[in-house]
């Protein structure tokens, strides 16, 4: 019998990574050497579906595929038998029915092993071996040692499964094992996809895959209880996802034991383990439980022999038990009868040694038969006490268990939306969510409502359509607008209203956002005066730029004080409890964001200078987040990378895995602004896969469009057109114009890399030309460099002009180090030939006074290209040689072979990293050197530094540290000693110098 899918299912794919080519290994192995091994792996968990791709994929030979099943093997040898026939079905084997006595039933296997074997490798697959009969089992032990071990049946290769929930049988315990894993939520997404054809909601597919474990049958039946509506998101989900029918169907019945007493001891044991939500319980507390409900004192069950045994669905590593399988586990639990779970929790609740702690008080609440407001305010004290060392996932359902049993509405409301925060904290949005509606399906106070719609706009902000968080935030500002504790959430709301409508690209909205509940009118402009602002506003997107820096998480209830730092109060502060950001700092920042809006940055030094101070001394992630924005829209990058790096480090201090994505953005984007965009990739890489472990793809977006930029810059294309559009995919569906335009800028500055401006211009022209299509407003002033210099190699000058007195104005503002510089680099690309040297010497002289060797790489490329289209070859061969020293400085490869073929063509053979020339070891020959290069030899020969060097030959000391380096290059030489020591005997020789 062959192994049989279930009709409808989508493939297994044997599996990406790492686990793939471990199997394609093992496979190699068999079709060369042959062997057997043991697969297994707890129920659903794949053994049938790994069997179908190994034999599959065995194209060396033929396969015999047999399954077992238990009615078709009641009679000695039945199993044997059907393998046999498997053989003669195959047609290689006439006589392989015949199965003679005990004794020779081994050797007749072998035979029809070897006769299968002779022309070319043979794979038997034999599925669920655990079911054969007991002879059949004891012989296909014993020959599968011999194909193991022997060599007379190496071509045979055999692979067996057996359940990995218990322990494998004797019969092949001496065999090599293989334990499938569970699916990676990656793999399980893609399973996922095949199954219903890309059809499932993204939420929904990730809610599936996390109810399934990695188990894959069990993710295909949770698939299939949906409805078509229920998979695209259009209706509510069942509760809960996987019932106990679905657990027991999966794990082929309902899990007792083989002892009477077994079902009590596993019923235990899974409640205890749900009331720590770890894969294991403590087996001394399982033992007091135990003997409470009448079982035995060890809370094991005796072996025949003595010592105490678990049972066999049990293992017992180091004085703990845990299921061999958690989906045992988990439908144990779920199958038993409502009255014996609360039977299970009411023993372990008493048998707890901390009986006013969150997991004895967790295990009451499951044992109570309905709403209890005495234990549901226990549950909550104990969930907020900052001194219990709870972990963050136990005080979670410790909330979420005080809702359910609270019988007031309101108090019901609120405490969903306090288990919703500290769901969104730990970076659970899709659980935020499902906590939200429970809060909002009972009616509540006003100020309820609004913290349930504020947290409802940080999980849209960082994970859907942001015009929506943006809703959301205004009507969350409104409901909590007034005097007291409501005023710091109120503020809070408003930020993020602003920082929603930033990411949109909405400047207008966004000024009526952080205008929202107060005196001042909404400023109007005139066409050009709003235009001017709109350009000055940019400076504080130079790169960060969803930057309102409101709280990720929401605000909390406890007064809005500010603690400080080294206090009591500092010192408990967990994600349960975490400080309160004091109003007044939350109302600077939203002063100075509105000034920096309206173009007017004397307003906004003060109230934005104010925030990053009160961000040094503090420890709290979500202060030094704001303390990084405000930062950022300062111009002070150095400021900004120190409050990321501290906002981070304190996020992972307290567990918040929310904030880790934006810490890291903020760092990313800092480093960028540094010209350190090697540091913004670590960052980058490090944050998306934060936010993706969070559940934050618009954050992820952003962590894409910093990848693309950084690459662009390296000159891999490949990754360019990878994460720009996966950033665009997500920006367009969720509207995050500002991610959008750092794509293009990205992709576009590739093409520029690559040499071809056309496609550049094309690509950028729209986004930073005044019109509709401009893009984000803080932003698209960035790209204008680029843009520039695209048209005007592409030969359309023309269409850059009006960009350039854009950003004139942006560069005048002050905030952005490298933009004097770009913009006299902008003007010399433009200018008539008499003016453009003098505007590039300008620029580089700018370039000077900051960090960033790619900028003034840039300049010093464009000016050498310039020079070198006049035949002024020699200042151009120097101007190109510092550009290619750049480029390699930082690791811009492409754009270090753009310098190094300008350099070819001015007759000069550059060698090094990024050239594509070798070096030429060994080379002795002074006359190889170019006169530039004798002189600076022998200025060094002389004792001079490289600074003498250039002052006395008036040049750049980065023109001697170029022809310097080329001169090791082409004599062969490591050190200045050697160099010395050549050209001394050069003259001695008489050589020319």
């Amino acid at each position: 019998m062959t192994g049989q899918t279930t009709p409808g299912s989508a493939p297994l794919r044997y599996r990406a990574g790492p686990r793939r080519q471990a199997f394609a290994a093992l496979l190699d192995g068999l079709r060369t050497d042959g062997g057997a091994h043991v697969v297994t792996g707890e129920p659903g968990g794949g053994r049938t579906a790994f069997l179908e791709f190994a034999a599959r994929a065995f194209r060396a030979g033929p396969v015999w595929h047999v399954r077992a099943e238990p009615a078709c093997f009641p009679r000695p040898h039945s199993g044997l038998r059907t393998l046999l026939r498997a053989a003669r079905h195959a047609g290689r084997v006439p006589d392989a029915g015949r199965v003679p006595g005990e004794g020779a039933a081994e050797e007749v296997l072998l035979d029809v092993l070897r006769a299968a074997s002779v022309r070319s490798p043979l794979l038997v697959c034999v599925d669920d071996a655990h079911l054969w009969d007991a002879a059949s089992r004891a012989v296909l032990g014993r020959v599968a040692a011999r194909v193991h071990t022997a060599d007379d049946v190496h071509r045979v290769g055999l692979l067996l499964t057996v359940p990995g929930h218990r322990p494998v049988e004797r019969e092949w315990a001496a065999l090599p094992v293989l334990q499938l894993a569970p699916l990676a939520p990656g793999d399980a997404a893609g399973l996922l996809h095949d199954l219903t054809d890309g059809a499932v909601d993204p939420a929904v597919r990730d809610e599936l895959v996390a109810e399934a474990r990695g188990n894959p049958a069990l993710l295909l039946a949770l698939a299939h209880r949906l409805s078509p509506a229920q998979l695209r998101g259009d209706r509510v989900l069942p509760r809960p996802l996987a019932d106990a029918g679905t657990l027991t169907a999966v794990a082929g019945g309902r899990p007792s034991g083989r002892r009477p007493d077994d079902a009590d001891l596993l019923l235990v044991v899974a409640a205890a383990m749900r009331a720590t939500g770890e894969q294991d319980a403590e087996a001394a507390l399982v033992r007091r439980a135990a003997n409470g409900t009448g079982g035995r004192d060890d809370g094991v069950s005796p072996g025949p022999s003595g010592p105490p045994q678990p049972p066999e669905l049990l293992a017992v590593p180091g004085g703990r038990l845990r299921f061999r399988s958690p989906l045992l586990g988990r439908a144990v639990y779920a199958g038993a009868p409502s009255e014996r779970r609360r039977a299970a929790h009411r023993s372990l609740a008493a048998a707890h040694p901390a009986p006013r702690g969150v997991p004895a008080l967790l295990h009451r609440s499951w044992a109570a038969p309905g709403p209890d407001a005495v234990l549901a305010a226990e549950l909550e004290a104990a969930a907020a006490d900052p001194f219990s060392g709870t972990p963050p996932a136990l005080r979670r359902t410790a909330r979420v268990r005080a809702a359910e049993l609270t019988p007031d509405d309101a108090l019901r409301a609120r405490r969903y939306t306090a288990a919703a925060e500290q769901a969104l904290l730990a970076g659970h949005p899709t659980e935020a969510l499902r906590l939200l509606d429970d809060a909002g399906s009972r009616p509540a106070p006003a100020p309820v409502r609004g913290r349930a719609e504020l947290l409802r706009g940080r999980v849209l902000l960082a994970d859907g359509p942001v015009d929506d968080a943006r809703e959301s935030f205004l009507l969350a500002a409104g409901l909590l607008s007034g005097p007291g504790p409501k005023s710091a959430r109120s503020e809070a709301a408003v930020l993020g209203a602003a920082d929603a409508a930033w990411a949109a690209g909405d400047r207008q909205g966004c000024l009526r956002a952080l205008t929202h509940g107060t005196r001042e009118a909404h400023e109007t402009h005139g066409t050009r005066e709003a235009h001017d602002v709109s350009v000055r506003a940019a400076v504080a997107g130079a790169l960060d730029l969803r930057a309102a820096g409101a709280d990720p998480t929401g605000p909390r209830e406890a007064a809005p004080r500010e603690t400080p730092e080294g206090s009591s109060a500092h010192r408990g502060a967990t994600p349960a409890q975490p400080s309160v950001p004091p109003p007044a700092l939350l109302r600077d920042h939203r002063d100075g964001m509105r000034a920096v809006l309206l173009g007017r940055f004397d307003l906004a030094a003060a109230p934005l200078t104010r925030v990053v101070d009160r961000g040094r001394p503090a420890a709290d992630p979500e202060r030094l987040l704001r303390s990084a924005a405000a930062a950022l829209m300062l111009g002070d990058v150095d400021a900004a990378r120190r409050a990321g790096a501290r906002a981070l480090a304190s996020a992972r201090t307290l567990g918040t895995a929310a904030l880790e994505p934006r810490a890291l953005e903020y760092l990313a984007y800092a480093e960028l602004r540094a010209g350190r965009h090697q540091l913004a990739r670590t960052h980058a890489e490090e944050g998306l896969r934060a936010a993706r472990r969070a559940g934050q793809r618009n954050t992820a977006a952003h962590h894409h469009a910093v990848l693309a930029l950084a690459a662009s810059i390296e000159g891999v294309r490949p990754r360019v057109t990878e994460h720009a559009t996966a950033a665009l995919t997500t920006a367009r569906r969720h509207g995050l114009a500002q991610a959008e335009l750092l794509a293009q800028w990205a992709a576009a500055r590739a093409d520029l890399g690559e040499g071809r401006p056309e496609e550049a211009a094309d690509r950028l022209g729209p986004l930073v030309r005044p019109g509709a299509r401009r893009g984000h407003f803080a932003v698209w002033m960035l790209a204008v460099p680029c843009f520039v210099e695209a048209a005007a190699l592409a030969g359309r000058p023309e269409d850059a002009r009006t960009v350039v007195e854009d950003f004139a104005l942006w560069a005048g503002c002050g905030a952005d180090p490298q933009a004097s510089a770009q913009l006299l680099r902008c003007r010399a690309l433009l200018a008539a030939p008499e003016a453009a040297d003098e505007l590039y010497l300008r620029a580089l002289d700018r370039h000077d006074e900051t960090s960033g060797d790619f900028e003034r790489a840039r300049t010093e490329l464009l000016h050498g290209k310039w020079l070198r289209r006049r035949r002024r070859l020699r200042e151009a061969r120097a101007r190109l040689g510092e550009a290619l020293v750049d480029f390699e400085r930082c690791g811009a490869q492409l754009w270090a072979r753009q310098a190094a073929a300008e350099l070819r063509a001015g007759g000069v053979a550059p060698s090094g990293p990024g050239t594509g020339e070798p070096r030429r070891p060994g080379a002795r020959d002074l006359s190889l050197l170019t006169p530039q290069q004798l002189r600076i030899a022998r200025c060094v020969a002389e004792g001079a530094t490289n600074r003498e060097v250039a002052l006395s030959l008036s040049v750049s000391t980065r023109t001697v540290d170029y022809h310097l380096r080329n001169v090791f290059a082409t004599l062969g030489v490591r050190s200045r000693v050697e160099l010395v020591r050549l050209v001394e005997q050069a003259e001695k020789t008489g050589a020319q110098l």
